[in-house]
């Protein structure tokens, strides 16, 4: 018992369930009352029945030849009866092997059920191979049969403070020096400038051009603003909402283009109407056009030429 750190006038509960037997329970309880004295108390409770009362140890599945299985709901009740800083010692049957769908948890599992219940400083206390009458308690009572089965003593503490408690912050009230030095009312005054004083012929004030470089009244050449990208690449192409004029300069050129695909005229009075075009031409019967202007020839045009 000296391992479980219990001590006269601490609140014990004991933890059982029908796989205990019963006479193991009342010599456990015996020996517990023994340590905790006339002003301790220890309490005998099923486990499917936990009162809700505060305990500062709980001891669950520590009965020799007990085989009980502790699920989330169940440590998380008894988390929650544990007093701020109080103790939760357990023993449970765990797989050595990892088994899918299993109920019996592995050593890992079972402490990560205890981190998730709430409580802190999880940790593996002792591990044994079960003895016959355990092995046997398994099979009848939780209706499992293994041959790897080991039984694990794990301990957890529940934090000092209970879950939506608040602490008031002690915040001094005196004002502490921000370590600047304090303004000069003098050399403030110094540096306001008033609408008055704008006025004032005796405040010298500073031309803004003058704060110019002849440099910075020249016109920038185009060419020098405009982006890297823009143009880039093989096929040149105007960016987005271009401002740099290379939009202007592709649609002059796709202008030119369109001009100089034009069909050349051999006798240059093609323009002028049918009276001045050949006996071939393939602009007879067309109106007569201005010199660079695009027309258009119907397929029938083209097949009579």
């Amino acid at each position: 018992m000296a391992d479980f750190g219990i001590s006269a006038g601490q609140f014990v509960a004991v933890v059982w369930d029908q796989s205990s037997p019963t006479e193991a329970l009342k010599d456990l309880v015996d020996k517990l009352q023994t340590l905790t004295g006339d002003e301790g108390r220890v309490s005998v409770e099923n486990i499917n029945q936990l009162l809700q009362c505060n305990f500062d140890i709980i001891l669950s599945g520590i009965i020799p030849g007990s085989t009980t299985l502790h699920s989330a709901e169940i440590l998380a009740e008894m988390a929650r009866i544990l007093r701020p800083s109080g103790c939760l010692f357990l023993n449970e049957p765990v797989e050595t092997a990892v088994v899918n769908n299993s109920k019996v948890k592995t050593a890992s599992k079972l402490c990560s059920a205890l981190t998730l219940s709430g409580l802190v400083e999880v940790k593996e206390l002792q591990r044994k191979f079960l003895s016959p009458e355990e092995i046997q308690s398994v099979q009848e009572h939780l209706g499992y049969h293994s041959d790897s089965l080991l039984s694990v003593q794990i301990t957890g503490k529940k934090p000092n403070f209970e879950v939506g408690s608040s602490s008031q912050l002690k915040l001094s009230t005196t004002k502490k020096s921000s370590g600047k030095p304090a303004v000069d009312p003098a050399a403030a005054k110094l540096w306001t400038l008033s609408a008055n004083d704008m006025e004032d012929e005796s405040v010298d004030l500073i031309d803004s051009d003058e704060l110019l470089d002849p440099e910075d009244m020249k016109k920038p050449d185009p060419a020098s603003l405009r982006a890297a990208s823009c143009g880039e690449g093989k096929k040149r192409k105007a960016c987005k909402n271009c401002t740099c004029g290379l939009a202007e300069e592709l649609e002059k050129e796709k202008l030119r283009d369109q001009i100089s695909s034009q069909p050349k005229s051999a006798c240059g009075n093609c323009y002028l109407g049918d009276a001045f075009r050949c006996a071939s031409c393939p602009y007879l019967g067309m109106p007569a056009f201005r010199p660079g202007e695009k027309v258009l020839l119907s397929d029938s045009s083209l097949n009579d030429a």
